[in-house]
Protein backbone atom coordinates (compact mmCIF):
# COMPACT_ATOMS: atom_id res chain seq x y z
CA UNK A 1 0.00 0.00 0.00
CA UNK A 2 1.58 3.28 -1.13
CA UNK A 3 1.84 6.25 1.20
CA UNK A 4 1.21 9.82 0.02
CA UNK A 5 4.17 12.14 0.59
CA UNK A 6 3.26 15.01 2.86
CA UNK A 7 3.69 18.60 1.71
CA UNK A 8 6.26 20.22 4.02
CA UNK A 9 5.12 23.72 4.95
CA UNK A 10 7.54 26.08 6.68
CA UNK A 11 5.90 29.04 8.44
CA UNK A 12 8.05 32.01 9.39
CA UNK A 13 6.69 33.58 12.58
CA UNK A 14 4.59 32.22 15.46
CA UNK A 15 2.25 35.19 15.66
CA UNK A 16 -1.52 35.15 15.04
CA UNK A 17 -1.19 34.56 11.29
CA UNK A 18 1.47 31.86 11.50
CA UNK A 19 -0.12 29.88 14.31
CA UNK A 20 -3.59 30.12 12.76
CA UNK A 21 -2.27 28.81 9.44
CA UNK A 22 -0.40 25.96 11.15
CA UNK A 23 -3.45 24.87 13.12
CA UNK A 24 -5.68 24.93 10.06
CA UNK A 25 -3.23 23.01 7.87
CA UNK A 26 -2.72 20.35 10.52
CA UNK A 27 -6.43 19.57 10.43
CA UNK A 28 -5.16 17.38 7.57
CA UNK A 29 -2.14 15.76 9.24
CA UNK A 30 -1.75 13.19 6.48
CA UNK A 31 -1.43 15.91 3.85
CA UNK A 32 0.86 18.45 5.53
CA UNK A 33 3.81 18.58 7.87
CA UNK A 34 4.41 21.99 9.43
CA UNK A 35 7.51 23.64 10.87
CA UNK A 36 7.24 27.09 12.46
CA UNK A 37 10.38 29.20 12.85
CA UNK A 38 10.00 31.95 15.46
CA UNK A 39 12.76 34.49 16.10
CA UNK A 40 11.53 35.34 19.62
CA UNK A 41 11.53 33.19 22.73
CA UNK A 42 7.76 33.70 23.08
CA UNK A 43 4.87 33.06 20.72
CA UNK A 44 2.20 35.58 19.78
CA UNK A 45 4.19 38.29 18.01
CA UNK A 46 3.00 41.66 19.31
CA UNK A 47 -0.02 39.78 20.68
CA UNK A 48 2.13 38.05 23.28
CA UNK A 49 1.65 38.41 27.02
CA UNK A 50 4.76 39.42 28.97
CA UNK A 51 5.10 38.05 32.50
CA UNK A 52 6.92 39.98 35.21
CA UNK A 53 7.03 39.06 38.91
CA UNK A 54 3.50 37.69 39.02
CA UNK A 55 1.97 40.41 36.83
CA UNK A 56 1.25 40.31 33.11
CA UNK A 57 1.50 42.93 30.35
CA UNK A 58 -0.41 43.10 27.09
CA UNK A 59 1.86 44.67 24.47
CA UNK A 60 -0.17 47.28 22.64
CA UNK A 61 -3.56 46.29 24.01
CA UNK A 62 -5.71 43.76 22.16
CA UNK A 63 -9.49 43.91 22.14
CA UNK A 64 -10.89 40.64 20.85
CA UNK A 65 -13.63 41.86 18.51
CA UNK A 66 -14.24 40.94 14.90
CA UNK A 67 -16.84 41.19 12.18
CA UNK A 68 -15.45 37.93 10.77
CA UNK A 69 -17.53 35.03 12.08
CA UNK A 70 -14.74 32.57 11.22
CA UNK A 71 -12.50 34.40 13.66
CA UNK A 72 -14.98 34.66 16.52
CA UNK A 73 -15.91 30.97 16.21
CA UNK A 74 -12.21 30.06 16.22
CA UNK A 75 -11.58 32.10 19.38
CA UNK A 76 -14.54 30.45 21.09
CA UNK A 77 -13.18 27.02 20.18
CA UNK A 78 -9.80 27.81 21.75
CA UNK A 79 -10.97 29.76 24.80
CA UNK A 80 -14.69 29.35 25.61
CA UNK A 81 -16.57 32.39 26.89
CA UNK A 82 -17.00 32.69 30.64
CA UNK A 83 -20.08 31.08 32.20
CA UNK A 84 -19.61 32.63 35.67
CA UNK A 85 -18.61 36.12 36.88
CA UNK A 86 -14.93 37.10 36.92
CA UNK A 87 -13.27 38.24 40.14
CA UNK A 88 -14.14 41.93 39.83
CA UNK A 89 -17.69 41.20 38.67
CA UNK A 90 -18.23 38.89 41.63
CA UNK A 91 -16.80 41.24 44.26
CA UNK A 92 -18.54 44.35 42.89
CA UNK A 93 -21.84 42.67 42.02
CA UNK A 94 -21.49 43.88 38.43
CA UNK A 95 -23.74 42.34 35.78
CA UNK A 96 -21.80 39.87 33.66
CA UNK A 97 -22.42 38.77 30.08
CA UNK A 98 -22.24 35.00 30.55
CA UNK A 99 -22.31 32.06 28.18
CA UNK A 100 -24.50 29.07 29.15
CA UNK A 101 -22.33 26.20 30.40
CA UNK A 102 -19.20 28.32 29.96
CA UNK A 103 -16.18 27.88 32.27
CA UNK A 104 -15.79 29.65 35.60
CA UNK A 105 -12.78 32.02 35.40
CA UNK A 106 -12.31 31.70 39.16
CA UNK A 107 -11.55 28.00 38.84
CA UNK A 108 -10.56 27.47 35.19
CA UNK A 109 -7.86 29.16 33.12
CA UNK A 110 -8.88 28.29 29.57
CA UNK A 111 -11.55 30.97 29.38
CA UNK A 112 -12.38 34.16 27.49
CA UNK A 113 -13.83 37.04 29.52
CA UNK A 114 -16.40 39.60 28.40
CA UNK A 115 -15.05 43.06 29.24
CA UNK A 116 -16.54 46.55 29.14
CA UNK A 117 -14.92 48.87 26.63
CA UNK A 118 -13.77 52.12 28.23
CA UNK A 119 -11.12 54.21 26.48
CA UNK A 120 -10.73 57.94 26.93
CA UNK A 121 -8.47 60.82 25.98
CA UNK A 122 -6.52 62.55 28.75
CA UNK A 123 -5.70 66.14 27.83
CA UNK A 124 -4.90 69.09 30.06
CA UNK A 125 -5.81 67.14 33.19
CA UNK A 126 -9.31 66.28 31.91
CA UNK A 127 -10.89 63.19 30.36
CA UNK A 128 -12.63 63.24 26.98
CA UNK A 129 -14.40 60.45 25.12
CA UNK A 130 -12.39 58.47 22.59
CA UNK A 131 -13.08 59.12 19.79
CA UNK A 132 -13.93 62.70 20.74
CA UNK A 133 -17.70 63.20 21.14
CA UNK A 134 -20.05 66.14 21.38
CA UNK A 135 -21.61 66.11 24.83
CA UNK A 136 -21.86 68.40 27.83
CA UNK A 137 -18.78 66.96 29.55
CA UNK A 138 -16.68 67.73 26.45
CA UNK A 139 -17.88 71.34 26.37
CA UNK A 140 -17.39 71.72 30.13
CA UNK A 141 -13.83 70.40 29.99
CA UNK A 142 -12.86 72.52 26.99
CA UNK A 143 -14.43 75.67 28.44
CA UNK A 144 -16.84 78.07 26.77
CA UNK A 145 -14.24 80.10 24.88
CA UNK A 146 -12.43 77.07 23.43
CA UNK A 147 -15.77 75.50 22.50
CA UNK A 148 -16.79 78.66 20.61
CA UNK A 149 -13.43 78.75 18.83
CA UNK A 150 -13.76 75.05 17.97
CA UNK A 151 -17.26 75.62 16.58
CA UNK A 152 -16.27 78.50 14.34
CA UNK A 153 -13.15 76.62 13.28
CA UNK A 154 -15.27 73.67 12.21
CA UNK A 155 -17.71 75.89 10.32
CA UNK A 156 -14.75 77.47 8.51
CA UNK A 157 -13.54 74.01 7.51
CA UNK A 158 -16.91 73.20 5.92
CA UNK A 159 -16.75 76.32 3.78
CA UNK A 160 -13.08 76.21 2.87
CA UNK A 161 -12.04 72.63 2.21
CA UNK A 162 -8.32 72.00 2.07
CA UNK A 163 -6.85 69.74 -0.61
CA UNK A 164 -6.39 66.33 1.03
CA UNK A 165 -2.72 66.10 0.23
CA UNK A 166 -1.79 65.23 3.83
CA UNK A 167 -3.18 63.68 6.99
CA UNK A 168 -3.21 67.14 8.57
CA UNK A 169 -5.63 68.46 5.93
CA UNK A 170 -7.68 65.26 6.22
CA UNK A 171 -8.24 65.91 9.94
CA UNK A 172 -8.83 69.67 9.59
CA UNK A 173 -11.48 69.10 6.91
CA UNK A 174 -13.40 66.84 9.31
CA UNK A 175 -12.90 68.53 12.67
CA UNK A 176 -11.62 72.06 12.11
CA UNK A 177 -8.21 73.36 13.08
CA UNK A 178 -8.88 73.88 16.81
CA UNK A 179 -10.01 70.30 17.53
CA UNK A 180 -7.29 69.00 15.22
CA UNK A 181 -4.60 70.81 17.20
CA UNK A 182 -6.01 69.58 20.51
CA UNK A 183 -6.77 65.93 19.78
CA UNK A 184 -4.91 64.81 16.66
CA UNK A 185 -1.77 66.80 15.88
CA UNK A 186 0.64 65.95 18.71
CA UNK A 187 -0.68 62.41 19.26
CA UNK A 188 -0.26 61.50 15.59
CA UNK A 189 3.29 62.84 15.66
CA UNK A 190 4.04 60.78 18.78
CA UNK A 191 2.80 57.60 17.17
CA UNK A 192 4.44 57.97 13.77
CA UNK A 193 7.40 60.23 14.45
CA UNK A 194 6.23 62.54 11.65
CA UNK A 195 4.06 65.61 11.67
CA UNK A 196 0.65 64.93 10.09
CA UNK A 197 1.49 67.38 7.31
CA UNK A 198 4.16 64.89 6.21
CA UNK A 199 1.87 61.82 6.24
CA UNK A 200 -0.38 60.83 3.37
CA UNK A 201 -4.11 61.32 3.76
CA UNK A 202 -4.50 57.67 2.71
CA UNK A 203 -3.57 56.68 6.25
CA UNK A 204 -6.61 58.56 7.54
CA UNK A 205 -8.87 56.78 5.08
CA UNK A 206 -7.56 53.44 6.39
CA UNK A 207 -7.63 53.98 10.17
CA UNK A 208 -9.95 56.90 10.95
CA UNK A 209 -12.75 55.51 8.77
CA UNK A 210 -15.81 57.73 8.84
CA UNK A 211 -15.06 59.81 11.93
CA UNK A 212 -15.95 63.51 11.64
CA UNK A 213 -18.03 66.18 13.33
CA UNK A 214 -20.96 65.27 11.05
CA UNK A 215 -20.59 61.62 12.06
CA UNK A 216 -20.63 62.63 15.73
CA UNK A 217 -23.79 64.71 15.25
CA UNK A 218 -25.42 61.82 13.36
CA UNK A 219 -24.44 59.51 16.21
CA UNK A 220 -26.20 61.76 18.74
CA UNK A 221 -29.38 61.95 16.63
CA UNK A 222 -29.41 58.21 15.97
CA UNK A 223 -29.28 57.43 19.68
CA UNK A 224 -32.53 59.40 20.10
CA UNK A 225 -34.32 56.99 17.75
CA UNK A 226 -35.77 53.59 18.70
CA UNK A 227 -33.28 50.80 18.07
CA UNK A 228 -35.25 49.34 15.16
CA UNK A 229 -35.16 52.70 13.35
CA UNK A 230 -31.37 53.06 13.48
CA UNK A 231 -30.23 52.37 9.95
CA UNK A 232 -26.55 53.30 10.16
CA UNK A 233 -23.64 52.25 12.27
CA UNK A 234 -24.26 54.11 15.49
CA UNK A 235 -21.58 53.43 18.06
CA UNK A 236 -18.23 51.92 18.81
CA UNK A 237 -18.33 48.50 20.37
CA UNK A 238 -19.23 48.66 24.04
CA UNK A 239 -17.69 45.34 25.06
CA UNK A 240 -15.11 42.90 23.82
CA UNK A 241 -13.72 39.47 24.59
CA UNK A 242 -10.40 39.03 26.35
CA UNK A 243 -8.42 35.99 27.50
CA UNK A 244 -8.13 35.56 31.26
CA UNK A 245 -4.33 36.00 31.11
CA UNK A 246 -4.08 38.37 28.17
CA UNK A 247 -3.77 37.84 24.41
CA UNK A 248 -0.65 35.72 24.66
CA UNK A 249 -2.66 33.07 26.49
CA UNK A 250 -4.65 32.43 23.30
CA UNK A 251 -1.52 31.98 21.20
CA UNK A 252 0.19 29.84 23.82
CA UNK A 253 -2.92 27.65 23.75
CA UNK A 254 -2.88 27.49 19.95
CA UNK A 255 0.84 26.64 20.01
CA UNK A 256 0.12 23.72 22.33
CA UNK A 257 -2.64 22.56 19.96
CA UNK A 258 -0.31 22.83 16.95
CA UNK A 259 2.28 20.69 18.70
CA UNK A 260 -0.40 18.21 19.73
CA UNK A 261 -1.31 17.88 16.04
CA UNK A 262 2.30 17.11 15.18
CA UNK A 263 3.55 20.60 14.30
CA UNK A 264 7.19 21.51 15.01
CA UNK A 265 7.40 24.96 16.64
CA UNK A 266 10.99 26.15 17.01
CA UNK A 267 11.80 29.21 19.10
CA UNK A 268 14.76 31.62 18.82
CA UNK A 269 15.10 30.77 15.13
CA UNK A 270 16.06 33.81 13.03
CA UNK A 271 15.59 33.27 9.29
CA UNK A 272 18.56 34.79 7.44
CA UNK A 273 18.04 33.81 3.81
CA UNK A 274 16.62 31.54 1.15
CA UNK A 275 17.76 29.28 -1.66
CA UNK A 276 15.59 29.61 -4.77
CA UNK A 277 15.28 27.65 -8.00
CA UNK A 278 12.85 28.06 -10.91
CA UNK A 279 10.79 30.72 -9.10
CA UNK A 280 10.44 28.58 -6.00
CA UNK A 281 12.00 28.64 -2.54
CA UNK A 282 13.66 25.28 -2.02
CA UNK A 283 15.54 25.88 1.23
CA UNK A 284 15.29 28.25 4.20
CA UNK A 285 18.51 29.34 5.89
CA UNK A 286 18.16 29.63 9.65
CA UNK A 287 21.34 30.05 11.68
CA UNK A 288 23.61 27.19 10.69
CA UNK A 289 20.70 25.09 9.48
CA UNK A 290 19.28 24.62 5.98
CA UNK A 291 15.62 23.60 6.03
CA UNK A 292 14.06 22.16 2.84
CA UNK A 293 10.48 23.19 2.10
CA UNK A 294 7.63 22.70 -0.32
CA UNK A 295 5.60 25.76 0.72
CA UNK A 296 6.59 28.90 2.65
CA UNK A 297 4.20 31.12 4.62
CA UNK A 298 6.02 34.26 5.71
CA UNK A 299 4.96 36.77 8.34
CA UNK A 300 8.46 38.25 8.65
CA UNK A 301 8.87 41.95 7.73
CA UNK A 302 8.98 42.49 3.99
CA UNK A 303 12.29 44.31 4.32
CA UNK A 304 13.96 41.21 5.75
CA UNK A 305 12.17 38.84 3.40
CA UNK A 306 13.35 40.66 0.28
CA UNK A 307 16.87 40.98 1.69
CA UNK A 308 17.04 37.19 1.99
CA UNK A 309 15.83 36.42 -1.53
CA UNK A 310 18.93 36.17 -3.77
CA UNK A 311 17.18 36.91 -7.06
CA UNK A 312 15.19 39.97 -5.98
CA UNK A 313 15.73 42.82 -8.51
CA UNK A 314 17.41 46.00 -7.33
CA UNK A 315 14.22 48.04 -7.84
CA UNK A 316 12.36 45.68 -5.50
CA UNK A 317 15.16 45.85 -2.91
CA UNK A 318 15.08 49.65 -2.98
CA UNK A 319 11.34 49.77 -2.23
CA UNK A 320 11.54 47.09 0.48
CA UNK A 321 14.48 48.81 2.18
CA UNK A 322 12.50 52.05 2.27
CA UNK A 323 9.40 50.61 3.93
CA UNK A 324 9.12 52.34 7.32
CA UNK A 325 8.22 50.92 10.70
CA UNK A 326 7.50 52.39 14.10
CA UNK A 327 8.95 50.62 17.11
CA UNK A 328 7.38 50.36 20.53
CA UNK A 329 8.35 50.41 24.21
CA UNK A 330 6.09 49.54 27.13
CA UNK A 331 7.13 50.49 30.66
CA UNK A 332 5.29 48.47 33.31
CA UNK A 333 4.75 50.16 36.67
CA UNK A 334 3.18 48.74 39.81
CA UNK A 335 1.72 51.33 42.20
CA UNK A 336 -0.75 51.24 45.06
CA UNK A 337 -2.95 54.00 43.63
CA UNK A 338 -3.42 56.52 40.82
CA UNK A 339 -4.10 60.20 41.29
CA UNK A 340 -7.14 59.99 38.99
CA UNK A 341 -10.70 60.15 40.30
CA UNK A 342 -13.33 57.72 39.06
CA UNK A 343 -16.28 59.97 38.23
CA UNK A 344 -17.80 57.64 35.62
CA UNK A 345 -20.23 55.74 37.84
CA UNK A 346 -18.65 52.49 36.66
CA UNK A 347 -17.63 50.40 39.70
CA UNK A 348 -14.06 49.10 39.76
CA UNK A 349 -11.84 47.32 42.26
CA UNK A 350 -10.23 49.99 44.44
CA UNK A 351 -12.46 52.57 42.67
CA UNK A 352 -9.73 53.20 40.08
CA UNK A 353 -10.70 54.79 36.76
CA UNK A 354 -12.34 52.12 34.56
CA UNK A 355 -10.30 52.73 31.41
CA UNK A 356 -8.51 49.95 29.56
CA UNK A 357 -6.58 52.53 27.55
CA UNK A 358 -5.98 56.22 28.19
CA UNK A 359 -4.74 58.23 25.21
CA UNK A 360 -2.34 60.94 26.36
CA UNK A 361 -2.68 63.92 24.01
CA UNK A 362 -0.49 66.40 25.93
CA UNK A 363 2.35 67.52 23.69
CA UNK A 364 4.65 68.13 26.67
CA UNK A 365 5.31 64.42 27.29
CA UNK A 366 6.56 61.58 25.12
CA UNK A 367 4.02 59.18 26.62
CA UNK A 368 1.40 58.08 24.11
CA UNK A 369 -0.99 55.75 25.96
CA UNK A 370 -1.56 54.26 29.38
CA UNK A 371 -2.93 50.76 29.82
CA UNK A 372 -4.53 49.78 33.13
CA UNK A 373 -4.18 46.03 33.17
CA UNK A 374 -6.53 45.63 36.17
CA UNK A 375 -9.37 46.64 33.85
CA UNK A 376 -8.42 44.38 30.96
CA UNK A 377 -8.56 41.40 33.31
CA UNK A 378 -8.16 41.27 37.09
CA UNK A 379 -6.18 38.08 36.57
CA UNK A 380 -3.41 40.07 34.86
CA UNK A 381 -2.50 41.50 38.27
CA UNK A 382 -1.12 39.50 41.17
CA UNK A 383 -2.92 41.64 43.78
CA UNK A 384 -5.70 43.59 42.01
CA UNK A 385 -7.34 44.57 45.31
CA UNK A 386 -4.35 46.51 46.60
CA UNK A 387 -2.27 47.51 43.58
CA UNK A 388 -2.60 49.00 40.10
CA UNK A 389 -0.49 47.55 37.29
CA UNK A 390 -0.14 49.95 34.36
CA UNK A 391 1.67 49.92 31.03
CA UNK A 392 3.08 53.18 29.68
CA UNK A 393 3.32 53.05 25.90
CA UNK A 394 5.95 54.91 23.92
CA UNK A 395 6.38 55.03 20.15
CA UNK A 396 9.95 55.38 18.93
CA UNK A 397 12.51 54.22 16.38
CA UNK A 398 14.88 51.36 17.03
CA UNK A 399 18.25 52.82 17.94
CA UNK A 400 17.02 56.33 18.79
CA UNK A 401 17.69 58.01 22.14
CA UNK A 402 14.56 56.69 23.84
CA UNK A 403 14.97 53.14 22.53
CA UNK A 404 18.62 53.08 23.62
CA UNK A 405 18.07 54.31 27.19
CA UNK A 406 19.15 52.14 30.07
CA UNK A 407 16.07 50.53 31.60
CA UNK A 408 16.43 52.41 34.91
CA UNK A 409 16.62 55.76 33.08
CA UNK A 410 13.61 54.84 30.94
CA UNK A 411 11.54 53.99 34.02
CA UNK A 412 12.65 57.21 35.73
CA UNK A 413 11.54 59.26 32.71
CA UNK A 414 8.19 57.45 32.57
CA UNK A 415 7.53 58.12 36.25
CA UNK A 416 8.41 61.81 35.87
CA UNK A 417 5.98 62.17 32.97
CA UNK A 418 3.16 60.58 34.99
CA UNK A 419 3.84 63.07 37.78
CA UNK A 420 3.93 65.98 35.31
CA UNK A 421 0.46 65.22 33.90
CA UNK A 422 -1.03 64.38 37.31
CA UNK A 423 -1.57 60.63 36.95
CA UNK A 424 0.47 59.93 40.10
CA UNK A 425 1.97 62.11 42.84
CA UNK A 426 5.68 62.67 43.24
CA UNK A 427 5.46 60.76 46.54
CA UNK A 428 3.71 57.71 45.02
CA UNK A 429 5.89 54.65 45.71
CA UNK A 430 6.85 52.58 42.67
CA UNK A 431 6.43 49.00 43.88
CA UNK A 432 7.90 47.35 40.78
CA UNK A 433 8.80 48.15 37.18
CA UNK A 434 9.95 46.59 33.92
CA UNK A 435 10.47 47.51 30.28
CA UNK A 436 9.61 45.64 27.07
CA UNK A 437 10.87 46.73 23.65
CA UNK A 438 9.22 45.56 20.40
CA UNK A 439 10.81 46.08 17.00
CA UNK A 440 8.70 46.87 13.92
CA UNK A 441 5.45 46.94 15.88
CA UNK A 442 3.70 49.28 13.43
CA UNK A 443 4.18 49.12 9.64
CA UNK A 444 3.89 52.71 8.42
CA UNK A 445 2.33 54.13 5.25
CA UNK A 446 4.93 56.62 4.03
CA UNK A 447 8.38 56.77 2.37
CA UNK A 448 8.37 54.01 -0.29
CA UNK A 449 5.01 52.56 0.76
CA UNK A 450 3.28 54.10 -2.27
CA UNK A 451 5.49 51.81 -4.40
CA UNK A 452 4.72 48.62 -2.45
CA UNK A 453 2.96 47.07 -5.46
CA UNK A 454 6.44 46.62 -6.93
CA UNK A 455 7.33 44.35 -4.00
CA UNK A 456 4.02 42.50 -4.00
CA UNK A 457 4.15 41.83 -7.74
CA UNK A 458 7.63 40.34 -7.43
CA UNK A 459 6.69 38.17 -4.44
CA UNK A 460 3.69 36.81 -6.34
CA UNK A 461 6.09 35.39 -8.94
CA UNK A 462 7.54 33.03 -6.32
CA UNK A 463 5.16 30.13 -6.77
CA UNK A 464 5.35 28.55 -3.31
CA UNK A 465 5.50 31.73 -1.18
CA UNK A 466 2.55 33.29 0.66
CA UNK A 467 2.84 36.53 2.65
CA UNK A 468 0.57 36.67 5.70
CA UNK A 469 0.01 38.77 8.79
CA UNK A 470 0.77 42.33 9.78
CA UNK A 471 4.46 42.59 8.89
CA UNK A 472 4.23 39.90 6.23
CA UNK A 473 1.99 42.25 4.23
CA UNK A 474 3.26 45.56 5.68
CA UNK A 475 -0.29 46.47 6.64
CA UNK A 476 -1.53 48.01 9.89
CA UNK A 477 -3.80 45.02 10.55
CA UNK A 478 -5.76 44.14 13.64
CA UNK A 479 -5.28 40.61 14.96
CA UNK A 480 -8.41 39.25 13.28
CA UNK A 481 -7.25 40.54 9.91
CA UNK A 482 -3.92 38.77 10.35
CA UNK A 483 -5.84 35.58 11.12
CA UNK A 484 -7.98 36.12 8.02
CA UNK A 485 -4.87 36.21 5.83
CA UNK A 486 -4.06 32.76 7.23
CA UNK A 487 -7.55 31.43 6.52
CA UNK A 488 -7.39 32.70 2.94
CA UNK A 489 -3.93 31.24 2.41
CA UNK A 490 -4.88 27.80 3.69
CA UNK A 491 -7.98 27.84 1.48
CA UNK A 492 -5.82 28.63 -1.56
CA UNK A 493 -3.32 25.89 -0.71
CA UNK A 494 -6.04 23.29 -0.24
CA UNK A 495 -7.91 24.27 -3.40
CA UNK A 496 -4.78 24.60 -5.52
CA UNK A 497 -5.53 28.24 -6.36
CA UNK A 498 -2.49 30.15 -7.61
CA UNK A 499 -4.00 33.57 -6.93
CA UNK A 500 -2.79 35.75 -4.07
CA UNK A 501 -5.36 38.52 -4.54
CA UNK A 502 -7.74 37.31 -1.84
CA UNK A 503 -4.84 37.20 0.65
CA UNK A 504 -3.48 40.67 -0.13
CA UNK A 505 -7.02 42.12 -0.14
CA UNK A 506 -7.83 41.25 3.49
CA UNK A 507 -8.59 44.47 5.39
CA UNK A 508 -8.93 46.78 2.41
CA UNK A 509 -12.56 47.69 3.10
CA UNK A 510 -13.23 51.25 4.20
CA UNK A 511 -15.38 50.56 7.29
CA UNK A 512 -14.27 51.36 10.80
CA UNK A 513 -12.86 48.29 12.55
CA UNK A 514 -14.64 48.65 15.87
CA UNK A 515 -18.10 49.82 14.89
CA UNK A 516 -21.30 47.88 15.27
CA UNK A 517 -24.62 48.27 13.53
Amino acid sequence: MSQTTKTHVVIIGAGPAGLTAAYELLAQPDAYSVTILEADSRVGGISKTVRHAGNRMDIGGHRFFSKDERVTAWWEQMLPTQGQPALDERLLGKPANLSPNGPDPETEDRVMLNRQRVSRIYFGGNFYDYPISLKWSTIRNMGLWTTIRAGFSYLASTVHKLPETSLENFYINRFGKVLYSMFFESYTEKVWGRHPRNISADWGAQRVKGLSILALLKNILQKLLPAKMRTVETSLIESFSYPKFGPGQLWETVCDEVRARGGDVRMNQQVTGFVTENNRITTILCGNESIPCDLVLSSMPLRGLIAGLPDAPEAVRRVANGLPYRDFVTVGLLVNRLNLKNTTGIPTLGDIVPDCWIYVQDAGVLLGRIQIFNNWSPYMVQDPLNSVWIGLEYFCAEGDAFWSMEEADCVKLAVSELVRIGVIDAETPILDSCRERVEKAYPAYFDTYDEIETVKSYLDTIENLYCIGRNGQHRYNNMDHSMATAFETVANIQSGSLSRDNIWNVNTEQSYHEKKS
